[in-house]
């Protein structure tokens, strides 16, 4: 069974950081693009980056890209979303996906995790 779970989030202040993980099984790992998500209270699922296979080309959204640093670790099939300068904004559950971007916030696609809570308050 394909799963992944995610780890990492919490209670920051803002300027903070965190990092966030995601736990990958049953799958062939280095084979897949991967992606993080959020979803804030009443919002839609918003894409944050992805990072593709091999090299691993990175990108994200307009929202974190001078923030965020993605990565992954294949030996350990385990994806990593470095978040710094946290602010409100960034409160959300926050899902790592087996798909690209083009893929990411769509329901049918890939697997879901249980998703981990970040928030963001003084």
């Amino acid at each position: 069974e394909e799963r992944l779970v995610e780890s990492g989030g919490g209670l920051a202040q803002p300027g903070g950081s965190l990092r966030l993980s995601c736990a990958a099984s049953g799958m062939a790992f280095s084979d897949y693009a991967m992606s993080w998500v959020r979803q804030a209270p009443g919002k839609e699922v918003e894409w944050v980056s992805s990072i593709g296979t091999g090299r691993g080309d990175t990108i994200y959204s307009d929202s974190v890209k001078t923030r965020a640093t993605i990565s992954r670790d294949d030996a350990q099939n385990t994806l990593y979303l470095q978040l710094n300068a946290l602010n409100i904004e960034d409160t959300a559950m926050y899902y790592c996906r087996n798909v690209g971007s083009s893929s990411a916030t769509q329901r049918h696609a890939g697997v879901w995790g249980q998703g981990t809570q970040v928030t963001v308050s003084s």
